[in-house]
């Protein structure tokens, strides 16, 4: 039948004639798992994650296809002859959580975290906010991107809203030529798009009706880069020939996003990304996939993609002109950590990334020889009613990874607190309340030790 076909006919219908074998074996003699959501994820980070898991299961080459669809992609690899076919689905975050309800997908990629009515929605199969469901795979920052000849460094997240809700119009009103602003942001059922919107636009903003809205982050880089007028927002993996801005967030210094202040989450616009799960009732399948892309192993493969791995860096950190002396003294013989500890509630309750960082800071001690001796912990806490509130706020934050940090073997850590001097967010604000209240890891140089 095919020979009476042009080419390029013979060729699509061959690929769906394949597309169709490998879709239809015999369950008996293939495993599969369906991961759905986020563009930002999904676009070149878990296609990545997936060819490393199938190949660290033994499968040696790995086949990546298009299965018709855009921002969709079929992987397959093979273990002792045992078919492993893997799809990544990119569409949105939305569009995973519906998928992961219906039992559609097997992992939900998501570039926010999960919502309060999600939550709700899922209550009868899993709890979402439990450890065994929600897992941290990598971290992000919203890079705002302009042209390149934009003479514009710097903006802070109120004079960005200001522009994005259209009552800043023109780049001159912020110090650049007299050029009118064009927008540019992610469509609705984006994750990237309700990051933004959570960290940007609240209330009483909304996006301006002009904006051109985009499913993926690099379509929308690459026309904001070719556009004197553009600005847009895109992840950090995506920035490609566009600038970036650095961000401040009330008093705090600007900063642009670095593999330090994206990965400490000091940087006002970073964002977790999430990979959720049914929990106990996950397939093997995907509990081992979540496990390899958590290992060391797969959170190299995140620095690979341009996003920013959690395995932990000692970084010397160019500190801010505004920042206390006696903080310097306090660090001057120490590196920092590209880990910060962040409390889900209440003041001294460690959230789930913190729980896999306790044990990323031991192997990491373990495998560079050193010791609990050659850490510090300190301690922040959000502006509060008076100095010696926020000083016992900080302590006990400090104190309480401290405790925690013992059950993995690194006993008896130096820490202090610091109060809720050198905020990394607007005071007293949600985002800023925290990303306030931290605590910073440093460790000893090595001359000073």
């Amino acid at each position: 039948m095919l020979q009476h076909q042009p080419l390029h006919l013979q060729s699509a219908l061959l690929g769906v004639f394949c597309l169709f074998l490998i879709f239809n074996a015999p369950v008996i003699q293939a495993e599969g798992m369906e991961i759905h959501g986020s563009n930002t994820i999904g676009a070149e980070l878990a296609p990545l994650l997936v060819e490393g898991f199938l190949k660290n299961r033994g499968s040696d080459p790995v086949r990546i296809l298009a299965n018709g669809k855009d921002n969709e992609k079929l992987l397959i690899g093979n273990q002792s002859g045992t078919p492993l076919r893997i799809l990544v689905a990119a569409h949105g975050s939305s569009t995973g959580f519906k998928a992961l309800e219906a039992r559609k997908a097997d992992v939900w990629a998501s570039s926010r975290p999960v919502k309060p009515a999600e939550v709700q929605k899922m209550a009868g199969q899993t709890n979402l906010r439990d450890s065994g469901s929600e897992h941290v795979v990598a971290i992000d920052g919203l890079a705002v991107l302009v042209h390149q000849s934009n003479p514009v460094d710097q903006l802070d997240i109120n004079t960005l809203a200001g522009i994005f809700s259209g009552k800043i119009s023109n780049w001159s009103e912020v110090g650049g030529a007299n050029r009118h602003i064009n927008l540019y942001a992610r469509d609705d059922r984006s994750g990237t798009w309700d990051t933004f919107k959570s960290l940007v636009l609240s209330e009483p903003h909304s996006l301006h009706s002009s904006a051109r809205r985009y499913e993926s982050n690099d379509q929308l880089s690459d026309d904001v880069s070719i556009d004197p007028g553009g600005i847009g927002f895109s992840g950090l993996a995506s920035v490609r020939d566009s600038k970036v801005l650095a961000i401040s967030d009330g008093q705090a210094p600007a900063l642009k996003p670095s593999r330090l202040t994206v990965a400490s989450e000091d940087y006002p616009l970073s964002r977790r990304l999430f990979m959720y799960t049914h929990g106990n009732s996950a397939s093997t399948i995907a509990k081992d996939f979540v496990e390899f892309v958590l290992s060391e192993e797969g959170q190299a493969l995140v620095s690979t993609s341009g996003f920013v791995s959690q395995n932990p860096l000692a970084v010397k950190p160019d500190l801010a002109e505004s920042t206390p002396p006696t903080f310097k003294v306090l660090t001057r013989n120490y590196s920092r950590l590209t880990v910060n500890f962040r409390f889900s509630e209440g003041r001294t309750t460690l959230d789930n990334k913190a729980q896999r960082d306790l044990q990323r800071i031991a192997d990491f001690l373990s495998k560079k020889g050193l010791t609990s001796n050659d850490l510090m912990l300190i301690g922040f806490a959000d502006q509060q009613t008076d100095e010696l509130r926020a000083q016992m706020i900080s302590e006990l934050r400090a104190l309480s990874v401290r405790k925690a940090l013992a059950d993995f073997g690194v006993r008896d850590v130096r820490y202090t607190g610091y109060g809720h001097y050198m905020p990394v967010g607007m005071a007293g604000g949600k985002s800023g309340q925290l990303r306030n209240g931290r605590v910073e890891v440093w460790i000893r140089d090595r001359q000073a030790r």
